[in-house]
């Protein structure tokens, strides 16, 4: 059989005849692997879509919708990110680094999806003996739930339409390999055939699909970046394998949005959902330490309270150091530049280190006044008081600005206790003033770090 060899850029999935240092589509470097490709496949290709060919195009006004049904996986922060459960006939894609929890995850939602459906777990990373061993810890064993360690794509295709299973489950998408294909299992070729195989499959018979991906050491899904695009939904299960909280977010949807999250814990019998996050973020907050505040987020349509922490302390050199988690390393030194120039602190000099408590990422402007309180705090080495919170988007010239959805904010800050809140004193909205918390109003740092710290 004769082989033809291209190179595929691991990145965007393009493919060239030659090596060169850099992809020509995507611009990225050293990304072109070598791939060999049998010529008979690629021509086979023309028959298959010729057959697709017969198939007549429809209206849309004419296509059904109730084939897309939604059933409920059983776990509550999993169907929150879905967009309110799995989709029928869908493929999602599950990442995250090893020892998160992906497997723990899955095999979970086994014994909690509606309706006892038929459930297929395809495991190329563990024998049968050690999943039955792990399903008992998580008390799984029970249910109409199949398992097959198999790595080989036809006898796992064969398995698939043999058993016609309502909900398919793939760990992990590197082990599996397809014998057409020369390349070793987890190279771009055979994860891209692999999947494209198994999407083929699930769209035809309309089972539920969840394929567990590895990811690289930037943080996404090995393999080539075409296959997030094949795939309906991308699942990041986030989090310090150090500590106990687990955080589920979409990168992509095509059935709902991809701005919620889920919360997890990780406990010794499996994951359990966190139905109030703010108060676990929050537990264990010291009492009068200078160097903290506490925010509120919107995650999707959830508010949720963090608390963010902040160190200055001199500097060894003449340079001051800068370390952030959970904030935007340029936002932070951003952050840093302001308060020296508007708000008259000489932090040029200081080491900066910044932490959000529970591995939350905090990417939206609302938390720009409590981190740059949180500095100030430890600047001064005065504590802002357990009762304060602060929301506010910070300009260059030191103003405060208004933000998004304050109302919902503030009934969570008061919600869990606190009794004073700092706000932009210029907002968007009727304000609908909690009982028991003190609304702060003020227009630059400069009157937010006086109205706190004094």
């Amino acid at each position: 059989m004769r082989q033809k060899t291209v190179f595929c850029c691991s990145e965007c999935g393009n493919e060239t005849v030659k090596w060169s240092g850099r992809c020509t589509a995507c611009g990225a470097w050293d990304s072109l692997v070598e791939v060999k490709v049998d010529a008979k496949g690629r021509g086979s290709g023309r028959s298959s879509s010729a057959a697709a060919f017969s198939k007549q195009p429809k209206l849309i006004s004419e296509l059904d919708t109730e084939a897309e049904l939604r059933f409920s996986t059983g776990i509550g922060e999993l169907d929150r990110v879905l967009g309110g459960g799995a989709v029928k006939g869908s493929l999602v894609l599950v990442g995250g680094a090893p020892g998160i929890g992906k497997s723990t995850l899955l095999l979970q939602l086994c014994g909690m999806a509606e309706g006892e459906p038929k459930i297929l777990y395809i495991t190329g990373e563990e024998s049968e003996r050690q999943l039955k061993m792990r399903a008992q810890r998580l008390k799984v064993d029970k249910g109409d739930i199949y398992v097959l360690a198999e790595t080989g794509l036809a006898e796992i295709l064969e398995n698939i339409e043999a058993l016609a299973p309502d909900i398919v489950i793939i760990d992990s998408i590197q082990t599996m390999f397809d014998q057409d294909i020369s390349s070793a299992p987890g190279s771009v070729s055979q994860v891209r055939e692999c999947t494209m195989s198994i999407m083929r499959m699930t769209k035809q018979k309309g089972f539920t699909t969840f394929v567990i991906g590895h990811i690289n050491k930037e943080g996404s899904i090995a393999g080539p970046k075409v296959l997030e695009h094949m795939v309906d939904c991308v699942l990041y299960f986030e989090g310090e394998r150090s500590t106990s909280f687990r955080i589920l977010r979409a990168g992509k949807n095509r059935f709902g949005s991809t701005n919620e999250i889920g919360v997890f814990e990780m406990a010794d019998t499996g994951l359990s959902e966190l139905k109030n996050p703010s108060e676990i973020l929050l537990s264990g907050r010291p009492q009068n330490a200078p160097g903290t505040c506490v925010t509120c987020v919107i995650e999707g349509s959830r508010p949720i309270l963090a608390e963010i922490q902040a160190l200055i302390a001199p500097a060894a050199y003449n340079s001051g150091r800068r370390s952030t988690n959970g904030i935007d390393y340029n936002r932070a030194t951003l952050l840093l530049a302001v308060l020296e120039k508007r708000g008259g602190m000489s932090v040029a000099n200081c080491d900066a280190y910044i932490n959000v408590i529970g591995g939350l990422e905090l990417d939206e402007p609302a938390a720009d006044l409590p981190t740059l309180l949180a500095i100030a705090s430890s600047f001064r080495d005065i504590p802002l008081g357990r009762d304060l919170a602060a929301v506010g988007e910070v300009g260059l010239s030191g103003e405060i600005r208004s933000v998004s959805n304050l109302n919902s904010r503030l009934s969570e800050i008061a919600r869990l206790g606190f009794k004073r809140c700092v706000i932009p004193s210029h907002i968007k909205d009727d304000i609908k003033k909690p009982d028991g918390l003190e609304l702060i109003s003020v227009k630059d740092i400069r009157e937010a770090i006086k109205a706190t710290l004094g």
